[in-house]
């Protein structure tokens, strides 16, 4: 089973990414989670893309990427994976349909998880104050930012996946379990 899952910032991705891990026994590759961790190593590329990630902007494809290719090649991802956080952009989405070529591999589905904007920034002010502000990217400012750069460079990823037959968009709104259900029927399908 290999999925992409898109949706806004807060909709609930990485909720139901860790859910299908243990459903389906397959890693879940968030780049927000890889890119997390180098932040908090301070390594060279943790440090240069904090600065990004602190502005609310996207960290570039080349770096993502690498990342991910890498990480396709890890021996836990054989029998598939869950892509959460990527692709952002239509470029990253070819480069990965380039990715995913070079390996013999095909995509099963992309999930789309529809979310209101006013909604996200409720849950993600929430999610800051349960957290402590654990995240510097859990504010409503650069949320605000980010939805915006989400509506600009990943939403054509909706049109993108759809045209190719991959799409199944689910109600984000739901309470997790639904959206759960919703997201199995539809790889079911």
């Amino acid at each position: 089973m290999r999925l992409i899952l898109l949706g806004p910032p807060g909709a609930g991705k990485g909720t139901q990414a860790k859910i299908l891990v243990d459903t389906y026994g397959i890693p879940q590759l968030s780049t927000g989670d890889i890119l997390r961790s180098a932040i908090a190593a301070k390594t060279p590329l943790g440090l240069e893309a904090k600065a990004i990630v602190d502005r609310g902007d996207l960290v570039s494809d080349a770096i993502v990427n690498g990342i991910v290719s890498e990480r396709l090649d890890a021996e836990d991802c054989k029998p598939g994976f869950i892509l959460d956080g990527f692709p952002r952009t239509i470029a990253q989405a070819e480069a990965l349909d380039q990715m995913l070529v070079d390996k013999g591999v095909k995509l099963d589905a992309v999930i789309e998880i529809k979310a209101d904007a006013d909604e996200l920034v409720r849950r993600v002010i929430q999610r800051a104050k349960e957290s402590g502000g654990a995240r510097a990217d859990d504010n409503e400012e650069v949320l605000r930012k980010r939805l915006g750069v989400y509506q600009e460079q990943t939403a054509p990823l909706v049109a993108y996946y759809a045209e190719g037959g991959l799409l199944k968009t689910v109600n984000g709104m739901e309470p997790v379990d639904q959206v759960t259900a919703a997201i199995k029927a539809a790889i079911a399908h």
